[in-house]
Order: C-alpha cells, then sequence, then structure tokens
C-alpha cells in the first residue's frame, strides 16, 4: 500500500498543544487526558492502565496476532529537592538531562493545591556577571550549582513555603515551542511530544482512509519512558512486532538527520531486531521516503523496557531527527511528517513473517533462518577466510 497523505494543520496543531502541556515524568495525567481525547474524537477505542499508560487498538483483519507502535508522553523535569534560605529552591533532575541546558529555562513549579503553581527560572548560582565578573565562568556545571529563582517576592525559606511550596514538588522546564516559516521545530520537550504527534497523524490519516490493516494494531503511550519504566506492560503474547518512536541523534559523529526518516540499528541495550528493522527500510525504499541507518551509543527507548518485562516480541526504533536532544532541541516539521507516513505503510503492510508469527513459538526448522540470514562457516582447516 502506498503511504497515505497526512493532514499538515493537525499534526502541527496537535503538536503545539502537546509541546505546551506540562508532562515530566510521575506527572502526565494532564497530557494523558489531550491524547485520550484525540483518539477519541477520531473514533479510536482506548484503555489506560492502573499506572496510567494508554492503550488504543486499530483493529485489522485478525487480532490472533497483533503489532505496536509505543511512544512516549512523559518528559524531563525536576523536582524540589530543598527550599533554600536565600529564598530559592535547590532541584534534582527527573531523567536524564544536564543542568548546562537547564540553565536559563523558565520553568512552572506545581504545588499540591492543584488550583495553584509558581513561575521561576533556572539560574547557576553566580548568575550576576555585574557582581561576580569572570567567576560566572568558571563555575562548576551540576545540579549542585544551580537554583531556581521564584518569581515571588520571597527572601526565605519560610517564604517559600508559606506559597505552599514543599519538597517533592513537581518542576516543568517550559517548552516555549515555535515553528519557522521554513518548517523547523524549536522547543523543549521533542522528546517525545513529536513522536506523539506522528502517531496521532498517521492514525487520523488511517481512519478518514478506512485502510485496511492486516492485523489489529496498537498504539501504546507510556509515561516513564525517561525513567527508564517505559513499555513494561499493557501489551500482550499476541504482539508479533514492536516499533518504537522517538529521538534520533543529530550530532557530530551521527547520521541522523532532522528531515528524514532515521532508522536506530543499535543503541546502548544492543542490535534492534534484524529482520523488523530491515522491513522498515524496504518500506522507504519502497515508498520513496529519505531515511538514514545510525548507531545511538548514550540511548534507550521504549523498545528495551518491553524486552526487559519478557515481551517475546521482534522490536525496532524509528526516529525524528533532533540537534540538541535534552537540550535546546529542534527538529524540523518534514521528519515528523515522514515518520507518520512510514507508520501508514507499516500498519498497512503484512508482518515481517507473517506465518512464522502467527504463534509466538515454533519449530526450529521452520525458523527462516537461512532465507534471510545466511552466515557462512569459516573455513574448517584453513585459519580465517583469506588463509
Amino acid at each position: 500500500m502506498d503511504r497515505l497523505e497526512i493532514d499538515d494543520e493537525y499534526l502541527r496543531e496537535v503538536l503545539m498543544e502537546l509541546l505546551r502541556t506540562p508532562s515530566p515524568s510521575g506527572r502526565t495525567d494532564a497530557v494523558m487526558q489531550i491524547i485520550g481525547d484525540r483518539l477519541s474524537d477520531l473514533g479510536v477505542p482506548i484503555q489506560v492502565t492502573r499506572r496510567g499508560v494508554l492503550r488504543a487498538t486499530i483493529n485489522g483483519d485478525t487480532d490472533d496476532t497483533t503489532r505496536a507502535i509505543v511512544v512516549h508522553a512523559d518528559t524531563i523535569g525536576c523536582m524540589v529537592k530543598r527550599l533554600k534560605e536565600n529564598g530559592r529552591l535547590e532541584v534534582v533532575p527527573i531523567g536524564t538531562h544536564s543542568a548546562r541546558f537547564a540553565e536559563g529555562a523558565h520553568v512552572t513549579v506545581f504545588v499540591d493545591d492543584l488550583t495553584r503553581f509558581h513561575t521561576g527560572t533556572v539560574l547557576p548560582l553566580k548568575s550576576s556577571g555585574h557582581n561576580f565578573g569572570e567567576d560566572v565562568d568558571t563555575q562548576g556545571v551540576g545540579w549542585h550549582q544551580v537554583e531556581i529563582r521564584l518569581d515571588e517576592v520571597v527572601e526565605s525559606r519560610e517564604d517559600v513555603a508559606a506559597l505552599g511550596i514543599q519538597v517533592g514538588d513537581f518542576v516543568a522546564l517550559d517548552a516555549a515551542p515555535q515553528i519557522t516559516p521554513n518548517g523547523f521545530v524549536k522547543s523543549r520537550h521533542l522528546d517525545d511530544k513529536a513522536g506523539v504527534a506522528a502517531c496521532l497523524a498517521a492514525v487520523k490519516a488511517l481512519v478518514e482512509h478506512s485502510a485496511p490493516l492486516p492485523v489489529t494494531a496498537y498504539l501504546l503511550v507510556t509515561i516513564g519512558e525517561e525513567v527508564g519504566m517505559g513499555a513494561t506492560h499493557g501489551l500482550d503474547d499476541r504482539v508479533a512486532e514492536l516499533v518504537a518512536v522517538d529521538n534520533a541523534v543529530v550530532s557530530l559523529g551521527q547520521e541522523s538527520r532532522e528531515d528524514t526518516v532515521n532508522v536506530g540499528m543499535l543503541d546502548s541495550t544492543g542490535p534492534f531486531d534484524y529482520h523488523l528493522t530491515r522491513n522498515l527500510i524496504g518500506l522507504c525504499e519502497e515508498n520513496d521516503l529519505p531515511y538514514r541507518r545510525d548507531v545511538y551509543r548514550y540511548y534507550r527507548s521504549d523498545a528495551a523496557p518491553a524486552i526487559e518485562s519478557g515481551m517475546e516480541c521482534r522490536t525496532a526504533l524509528i526516529g525524528f531527527g533532533v540537534e540538541s536532544s535534552h537540550g535546546h532541541e529542534r527538529t524540523h516539521i518534514d521528519g515528523i511528517r515522514r515518520i507518520a507516513e512510514l507508520l501508514t505503510v507499516y500498519l498497512s503492510s503484512p508482518l515481517t513473517f507473517r506465518e512464522w508469527d502467527e504463534e509466538p513459538t515454533g519449530k526450529l526448522e521452520d525458523f527462516p533462518s537461512h532465507s534471510v540470514q545466511p552466515a557462512e562457516p569459516e573455513p574448517e582447516h584453513t585459519p580465517g577466510r583469506h588463509g
């Protein structure tokens, strides 16, 4: 099946709505409500687990064997560790990210009184050039070297406590999203809200075109990927293939681009499934979708916790390229749209091994090893292949 046309206006609208909704890991209910409402508007049935993971079902010709697209709605953020005597806040990171890129960020502090919140700015301890001079440039980098200046009249720990701020309150780094006239998207938290937007746009295209799916597909939206607990539950053993949609690393020495599909071959947990990955590459080539293959060293996605939790399925990773990931992020609307286009093609195509994958297990002699992944043995009596 040819790739479906993606509603560009819808893609941009959803993307901006998601980016403007704070959702650090551990405080994701609001953004999940938005995602659920969007899917319900499309007539797609959804379920939510006890922990808050959302699963949407797009029915196919059979649900004896299924496939899943997994994306996460949680983002990096911070948590209040200490109310300081100078009226500022010490914070620790939620997820893995450097204080270097938090410096200067505008933030929102959420307190237990749900009718109130407070704003502020992450600043280095020495933030005034007129006072500290060159010391501003030589101070260290780290979470112990920054603090949050609240936009309140506070001069002591007691003043801060009177605002209702407590240890354990969530702090969201404001995204400040914008789309430039030439299509670049600049915002914090593109990881992974651009992925969610791509998935929703793909589902919209499939629904509106009444596209036939060979097997039922699930869209699993997780809420703990940034802290290593993404796709730990929500799917069953009928799932034969799982494709994670996340950011791809655009940086020195990487192959990924902001305007293409990027196919992960390996991350810090090891190689992705040989067969499923090359099936996705083949779909890109057949449908004229520009793509790059890449390897990510300091990286995990929702695929890892799925396998670690015991799922028996093939996994792959496709990503929209993000420059300065977990920092001052940037991608391109073309890359997000192309991810959505690939998803429409993939979900409309047969499973990688449609007969073999009908059951979670089978006989060794039936596994298509030699036809798709031959490995010529080394010579028996000569060291090496060129001896």
